[in-house]
């Protein structure tokens, strides 16, 4: 994915896709959801919902700038999601 960050929402959505599908590479039947609530603006968290338990996977808030420190590299969260599921 070419990283041109700015206002360009389209980027944003490929990004969600991307993490959502390396997220389902590694647990298939894996439920999904993009904005259960309104999100934060400016800023990607991908959390790991099991029941009553959450489980942080991947947070841009207190990173950047540069502001493409903000979203996460599809790895990263499949990578955290594998540690998260270890720890299961």
């Amino acid at each position: 994915m070419q990283q041109r960050w700015g206002s360009n929402v389209q980027l944003m959505v490929d990004l969600i896709f991307e993490v959502k599908s390396a997220l389902l590479a590694i647990r298939p039947g894996l439920s999904v959801v993009i904005n259960p609530d309104k999100p934060r603006r400016n800023s990607f968290e991908i959390s790991l919902l099991d029941g009553d338990k959450e489980t942080s996977l991947w947070s841009g808030i207190k990173k950047g700038p540069p502001r493409k420190m903000k979203f996460p590299q599809p790895e990263a969260v499949a990578a955290a999601l594998q540690e998260a599921l270890k720890s299961e």
